[in-house]
């Protein structure tokens, strides 16, 4: 089932954090499980009041919502020990069709990779004759991959070179040391002298019968003994294909995590010699391998966009999200699908109330957990129902909420306020981020914070400081200028603070800052629809 994710924005406030439970919540009973409440940005005091108030989870925090190589399916990982014989890789490539099988080490975790460039490098091995060796094989694993028959076994490992006995007998025995193994044809003469000479196995090729004399002899010189109808060039490049995965793989392969985002795996794997890499888990071990095709699907994630409709203020990554729906109550903003979708935006005081609305006009009742979180996600963006954005459909989903939740809204709301004013040892550049948001007016790029706070005096103390940070702000941001407003519940009021260029400061607002705003309640009522006229202004005069 494609999970669908709900995002508030950048810097989640009360109401954007209820409006993504909310709604996570009235979707799911139609389609359970499907709707997962997210976030990107950290949960505030007044939040996490909330939050705690009703008992609620906090929406599961995602960063971003670029693809990542956690959102791929993966076919069946072909993956071998590296232990293992290499003609056992080859076998398992040929059965199914695959051009690379990765090499394990113990722990599971990736230490190399055998394809058919590595192969055909163990293969070509095999005209060196005079070079070849086993390490440590089992004699059985040996005759399996001889197709041989062990007519005497006398050591259960061998390990050695082995020596083709095309030379003269007294060249070929001049070599070898009791830990070799000898290829020879029928020739019962030199097979003796082999065997009297105390080598570890002797290999009949060519179909050569094991006479009596020689199983006597091999016998009591403890000499392994094995027949096959390979030819010795046949047992030669066997025997370079008995070698262990660990001596033939290629190391170096590309390793990635499920952190990884497809944009950067597209590239590695382009770069890659393999045209491959290994996908592991967070302890190393192997869990898929990326190929070109793989890369090819379009993967994307499903995102439903709540209080807000701005590529600015989204999470980090949409532009490679799959955007299904938007639900808001701000201005309309720029930002584009790749196709048609459910867009709901009616300029009501909160978004949650735009959710309860979904509730009452279905037939459905929250859980008291749900309406407490949608009546304190109304109750903080329409300033306990006295903001200028308040209208009549706030008032009555907060009467729909509150018998459900339980509690007396008047009282909700001033608690949910006041915890929202608690300061107490956060850093001013913190608190000015918390509900900070990016707009796009005429020509200009300008971000918006809002502090609320007990009474004037708190920012009056702290005038140079502000100016500080904003212009910090600003500055890190690349906007052309950065406001705040101070906002005091009590007196109907702001302060505006502002860090840019003076002289455009200047001829929008008149005077020096801060500036006292009577009525100012909202940003985005009272404020940004003000600021935006003035902007026009500026422009054409």
């Amino acid at each position: 089932m494609n999970q669908i994710y709900c995002f508030g924005h950048r810097q989640p406030d009360t109401d954007s954090i209820a409006s993504v439970i909310g709604y996570a919540d009235f979707k799911n009973r139609s389609e359970p499980g499907r709707y997962v409440p997210a976030r990107c940005g950290e949960i505030n005091g007044e939040s996490r009041f909330m939050l705690d108030r009703f008992g609620v989870d906090a929406p599961v925090f995602i960063p971003s919502v670029e693809p990542t190589l956690a959102d791929i399916t993966y076919k069946p990982v072909f993956a071998l020990p590296q232990d293992i014989p290499t003609v056992d890789v080859a076998t398992l490539m040929a059965k199914e069709g695959i051009r690379n099988v990765v090499i394990t080490d113990a722990a599971g975790k990736p230490a190399g990779m055998i394809g058919e460039h590595a192969l055909a490098n163990a293969c070509i091995g095999t005209i060196h004759l005079a070079e070849l060796a086993v390490t440590p094989v089992p004699v059985e694993t040996l005759a399996r991959i001889l197709s041989a028959d062990i007519v005497v076994s006398a050591h259960p490992v061998l390990e050695g070179r082995v020596y083709i006995a095309i030379d003269a007998l007294h060249v070929t025995l001049a070599k070898m040391t009791a830990q070799d193994i000898a290829v020879v044809g029928d020739d019962e003469p030199v097979q003796l002298a082999l065997v009297s000479a105390g080598i570890a196995a002797l290999i009949l090729a060519g179909g050569a019968p094991a006479g009596e004399r020689v199983k006597a002899a091999a016998e009591d010189r403890r000499v392994s003994l094995l027949t096959t109808h390979l030819d010795a060039f046949g047992v030669g490049k066997m025997i370079n294909l008995a070698l262990p995965a660990r001596e033939v793989m290629e190391t170096g392969v590309p390793v990635l995590t499920f952190t990884d985002t497809i944009a950067c795996a597209r590239q590695v794997v382009a770069g890659s010699t393999f045209r491959a890499a290994c996908v592991v888990t967070g302890e190393g071990t192997l869990a898929g391998v990326l190929t070109r095709t793989t890369l090819l699907d379009d993967v994307r994630r499903s995102v439903v966009l709540l209080d807000h409709n701005e590529a600015s203020q989204a999470v980090a990554g949409i532009e490679e999200a799959d955007v299904v729906e938007i639900i808001d109550h701000h201005r309309l903003g720029a930002i584009t699908t790749l196709r048609p979708i459910r867009f709901f935006n009616d300029p009501v005081g909160a978004t949650s109330t735009i959710i309860a609305m979904k509730y009452m006009e279905t037939g459905l009742s929250p859980s008291r957990q749900v309406a407490g979180i949608l009546l304190c996600g109304i109750l903080s963006d329409t300033l306990a129902l006295r903001s200028s954005t308040t209208t009549h459909q706030d008032k009555r989903a907060v009467r729909f909420l509150a018998p459900i939740a339980g509690g007396d809204p008047e009282k909700l709301g001033i608690a949910l306020l006041g915890a929202g004013m608690d300061f107490s040892g956060v850093p001013l550049g913190t608190l000015l981020a918390r509900d900070t948001k990016f707009f796009t007016l005429p020509e200009k790029t300008v971000q918006i914070a809002q502090v609320m706070v007990p009474s004037f005096a708190w920012n009056r103390e702290r005038d140079e400081a502000i100016y500080a940070a904003l212009e910090k702000a600003r500055s890190a941001a690349g906007a052309d200028f950065s406001l705040a407003l101070f906002t005091n519940v009590l007196e109907n009021a702001s302060d505006l603070y502002g860090a840019g260029d003076a002289v455009l400061l200047r001829g929008l607002f008149g005077e020096k800052l801060p500036a006292r705003l009577p009525g100012v309640m909202s940003r985005k009522k009272d404020f940004l629809p003000w600021l935006g006229e003035k902007l026009r202004n500026l422009g054409r005069a």
